[in-house]
């Protein structure tokens, strides 16, 4: 089935990890666009600026927001059941929220590794499985669901973060089969080195030895250099026209584009290209 563009005008969209970064830019461009907005997040000071700065931006308009710890699969079903109860008009559902962390595989201990997998991955799911039939009810809805460049290789010392976002790309892929014939658009969201505090927010694994792990997110930090707004629209322009999949800044398009090339050797030449 192929579906008309998505229409945000009287629309209700649901955002995770809205208080800042690109998930703040996101609900700016929904706003701007006439959509409805439910912001979420677990820091409740970033979400009430948010919402401030779009109601003052655009009054009238409806913004709600709910705090949630994403960690903690007990408020994740919490906030599901809040928002099918709740808002039954959601016709855009934005799993954006994550987190990072920094370590070998062997430098960081299951609990550590469990936590990314809760909040990047575990949420993504148990989100869209509470909003499915809301979405389903609403033939032209859309999923987005964000995964990462680490979604499209895995660099060493990335490996609780690939696991989540390799999982997030697969699972959205294969909603994207199953909901077409229901007109619910899937998009999966890729981005590079996108310019918020994901660097700064990691944690760093309890086996990683303290100058490596500064020296690590010091180098994943320099690395980020859109503007989160710029990401913003191009994610919305992505859902507007029903793409599946989205790669955001040169810094996704050219490591997709070489994994496709040299899947067997594209970590040699990604590593080399990051020393020039």
């Amino acid at each position: 089935m192929r579906l008309a563009p998505y229409d945000f005008a009287g629309g209700t969209a649901v955002v995770t990890g809205a208080a800042g970064g690109i998930g703040a830019a996101l609900a700016h461009g929904l706003a701007l666009r006439g959509s409805s907005l439910v912001l979420l997040d677990r820091d409740a000071d970033g979400l009430a600026t948010v919402a401030r700065g779009i109601g003052a931006a655009h009054p009238g308009l409806p913004v709600t927001t709910h705090r949630v710890d994403l960690s903690d699969a007990a408020d994740t079903r919490r906030v599901a059941d809040v928002l099918v109860t709740g808002h039954p008009e959601v016709t855009l559902l934005v799993n954006n929220a994550g987190v990072a962390l920094g370590g070998r595989f062997d430098q960081v201990t299951l609990e550590e590794f469990e936590w990314v997998q809760e909040v990047n991955l575990r949420a993504v799911v148990r989100l869209t499985h509470a909003l499915l039939p809301t979405l389903k009810a609403h033939p032209g809805s859309h999923l987005v669901n964000v995964s990462s460049l680490f979604g499209l290789i895995a660099p060493a010392g990335q490996a609780a973060y690939a696991t989540s976002k390799f999982a997030v790309r697969g699972f959205t892929e294969a909603l994207r089969h199953e909901l077409a014939a229901d007109g619910v658009g899937v998009t999966c969201v890729h981005p590079g080195g996108i310019r918020t505090r994901i660097a700064a927010d990691a944690r760093v694994g309890s086996g990683v030895p303290a100058a490596e792990g500064e020296r690590g997110k010091h180098e994943f930090d320099r690395l980020l250099r859109m503007d989160p707004a710029q990401a913003a629209e191009v994610i919305l322009t992505a859902v507007q026209r029903r793409r599946p999949r989205q790669l955001v800044g040169w810094s996704a398009v050219v490591p997709d584009l070489l994994a496709r090339l040299a899947p067997g050797a594209h970590g040699r030449l990604l590593a080399a290209l990051a020393r020039r």
